[in-house]
């Protein structure tokens, strides 16, 4: 299972070298690579039918108990096999529909760099690595989406479904190292034979919400939805992928994986029946009121995502067969709805719903996909989408409290998406045919055939649940309820409620669909609420957090770097007084100190004698060479208590400090105005207490007992481990080598920019 995940990385590593010397194969070559992938998991569907699971283990940090573990079952296979057979057909369908993009490499490297994350997602068994592969969806998402970088509103899109799933997924890593530390395991095999260490855990409830969060930015859950809808400014290929069977639910997946683990507690349940029954009620409503096919289509895909996480909140296995039955039901129909958007773009220019019509009559293959899907959407008899239907409503009415609101609510969204599936999958090929699309024609066979492979897989299914029953869904049920179950699907379950909730559904939405048709007014209608939709308080919220930024960064940063010493200063001087404050220990051995020599005096009255100059002087050579005597007096009394090294590092670190000083200031203007006495006194107090409290901590630090292992450490294995006698250099060298690289390239980056300074030809201070 490694080399099926990596094999997508891979074969986007090697585009680069295809595009320049066979650019004409990447198509075939690429496409190839999901089918592949599709068999491979297809084969291994006997070892997961009776609920076990395949799991495969590849060491990498186990320090810190993190692998490249991968578990395959019921629930991980129902994911693979969308990701890959909806992604096969998604490449060949890109194989045409951007044959003329001048980047189309470049386009199947980020889809298949997606397609090996969304499989390290669903296969990962260990949390940390779930997490990398998580946020490289997000990555590859980015580019997907801004893939048209040309345009803003492509660019702004991206940026924003980068930065609400971004920040989803550090939140949810919050969570999983929290579950690691509360669990003693970052494995998910492990977690779920030991369920009850979290759910009784003190900081459950904070678990669950950092997962929450997680999951509900990925799947567009209210209030973090908006910005699905924007990222259908992403070409068509890419919305049909990442909205329809992958990244959309990739925080669906989390939320199923994590049910025998988290799940089966008010806290969990609750809160998602009530998101997933805003976020589907409030999306579906909103699917009214679009024009734009593929605006309908992401606000009834935000609606099926709150379908989704409100049947995992009821925890029944009815709601949990439901839930299973549903992923795979909306991946098929609503990617051919979005590939057939495609096509109606690509043939008319359009995506305006009420004004394209009679299509049927350029695409008759097209009409009858759409057809399909649509019918499927609506949950009628013999389509997969029936039977999802069912067994929904079938788990909500044996609840045992709330039944009357949430059926409510079910069969509300329902209708609602049923109008929303006949726009997108039959008003375009029906009536008369409008002027819009009389230029229209069918498309290549790449275009149209993966829509009917789709609605077929959809009737087929619907007709013979059999087929997916028992290999299926029923082991992706297992995984979500953490054993055997005993259900079963069936078309006929007789005349009883369940059946007449869904008449209900197929009349009343039928009627609406014919009633409320889309148009620009009632989508003018929406605009006024839209000042206080999620996305404009963001965006306002943005705003205002910016103003409060520019005015502190004004405020601290105005540009005078002795603001910004006394700034530190002052904050540290606090900072020590009330430790100081808090109680303090000095007491002074005088026995100890050493004879106090006429050398060491004449330093010190050396080092006043400049720190005067210094604050008195009126040129810049004086001071820095003022400072550079205090450097040096400095050297002498490392050479005084026998640290000739020390004294031979600050001597040259001093050197070259007066150097670069003179070198730098040589060319500047002279000084025109000097700073009042008054900011001189302020700055001397301000040095003063500084200087005075670092003293008295100093002292304090002498008092506290010494901690030698460290350094008796370093002593007894610097020659044993890095054959050296001088310690401080074998630290300096071996044992903190990476932390004395990193330095050496900080000074190596801080000479280049001073020797760039010192050979422009301009001077910045001349005037014109």
């Amino acid at each position: 299972m490694l080399l099926a995940v990596l094999l997508g990385f891979i074969f986007a590593l090697l585009i680069p070298l295809l595009s320049k010397y066979a650019r004409r194969v990447i198509p075939s070559l690429l496409s190839a690579l999901p089918i592949l992938l599709f068999f491979y998991f297809l084969y291994h569907i006997p070892e997961i039918k009776d609920g076990s699971f395949v799991l495969e283990k590849t060491a990498w940090i186990p320090q810190l108990g993190i692998d490249l573990s991968f578990r395959l079952d019921g629930l991980s296979m129902l994911f693979s096999l969308m990701i890959t057979g909806i992604g096969s057909l998604v490449f060949v369908y890109t194989s045409y529909y951007l044959k003329e993009h001048i980047y189309l490499d470049r386009f199947y490297g980020y889809l298949s760099m997606f397609m090996a994350s969304m499989l390290g997602v669903v296969l990962s068994d260990n949390l940390i690595t779930l997490f990398i592969f998580w946020e490289l969806t997000s990555i590859s998402s980015f580019f997907l989406i801004g893939f048209n970088n040309e345009e803003e509103p492509s660019r702004k899109s991206a940026m924003m479904a980068l930065g609400i799933t971004g920040f989803g997924g550090l939140v949810m890593l919050a969570g999983f190292v929290w579950i690691g530390a509360a669990a003693g395991t970052y494995s998910l095999s492990e977690l779920m034979t030991q369920p009850e260490v979290l759910r009784e855990h003190s900081g459950y409830v904070w678990i669950i919400s950092l997962v929450f969060i997680g999951a509900f930015t990925k799947s567009a859950q209210f209030p973090f939805h908006f910005w699905l809808p924007g990222a259908m400014k992403a070409p068509t290929p890419v919305s049909t992928y990442l909205h329809s069977a992958t990244m959309v639910k990739a925080g669906i997946f989390i939320l199923a994986r994590f049910t025998p683990i988290l799940g089966s507690t008010a806290e969990w349940n609750w809160t998602l029946t009530i998101v997933g029954a805003v976020t589907m009620t409030y999306a579906a409503i909103h699917a009214l009121f679009r024009t734009d096919l593929k605006s309908i289509l992401a606000f009834s895909t935000i609606s099926a995502l709150g379908i989704l996480v409100f049947l995992i909140g009821l925890g029944t296995e009815e709601a949990l067969l439901g839930a299973g039955m549903f992923i795979l039901t909306h991946a098929l129909y609503k990617a051919a709805l979005f590939l057939i958007t495609g096509i109606i773009d690509h043939e008319t220019g359009s995506r305006d719903v009420s004004s394209i019509s009679g299509l049927r009559h350029k695409m008759m293959p097209v009409a009858i996909a759409g057809f399909i899907a649509a019918l499927s959407s609506a949950g009628v008899p013999f389509f997969l989408g029936f039977l999802s239907k069912e067994v929904m409503y079938e788990a909500i009415l044996h609840l045992p409290t709330g039944v009357a609101v949430l059926i409510f609510l079910a069969v509300l969204t329902k209708i609602c998406l049923l109008v929303a599936g006949f726009w997108a999958g039959i008003k375009p090929f029906t009536g008369n045919l409008s002027p819009i699309a009389e230029k229209a024609k069918l498309p290549s066979p790449r275009l149209w055939v993966p829509t009917l492979i789709l609605g077929a897989m959809s009737l087929a299914f619907g007709c013979f649940p059999a087929l997916i029953e028992k290999s299926l869904i029923l082991p992706v049920l297992g995984s979500m309820t953490g054993g055997p179950t005993d259900s079963y699907l069936s078309l006929w379950h007789g005349f009883n409620l369940v059946l007449l909730l869904s008449g209900v559904t197929l009349a009343v939405g039928t009627g609406l669909y014919f009633y409320w048709q889309p148009s620009h007014e009632k989508l003018a209608f929406t605009i006024p609420f839209s000042a206080i939709a999620p996305e404009e308080l963001l965006k306002n919220f943005g705003k205002g957090f910016q103003a409060f930024a520019l005015k502190w960064t004004s405020f601290f940063q105005n540009g005078y770097l002795r603001n910004y010493v006394i700034t530190i200063l002052t904050f540290l001087s606090v900072l020590i007084a009330y430790r100081i404050f808090s109680g303090v220990y000095i007491y002074l051995d005088w026995n100890q100190i050493s004879e106090i020599t006429t050398s060491e005096i004449i330093v010190v009255v050396l080092m006043v004698v400049s720190i005067f100059f210094v604050i008195l002087s009126t040129t810049r050579t004086a001071v820095i060479v003022a400072l550079g005597v205090i450097g040096f007096a400095n050297c002498l009394f490392f050479l005084y208590y026998s640290a000739p090294d020390l004294a031979m590092t600050q001597f040259s670190i001093d050197t070259l400090t007066v150097l670069l000083f003179m070198l730098v200031l040589f060319k500047l203007p002279q000084n025109r105005t000097f700073s009042s006495k008054r900011i001189r006194f302020r700055d001397a107090v301000i040095s003063l207490v500084f200087g005075g409290l670092i003293a008295l901590l100093t002292l304090e630090v002498f008092e506290e007992p010494t901690m030698k292992e460290v350094s008796e450490y370093y002593a007894d294995n610097a020659y044993l481990l890095a054959k050296g006698k001088n310690v401080v250099n074998v630290i300096l060298v071996d044992f903190r080598g990476f932390d004395t690289m990193v330095e050496t390239v900080v000074l190596v980056i801080a000479a280049i920019g001073v020797f760039s300074l010192m050979h422009l030809n301009m001077n910045p201070f001349k005037k014109d």
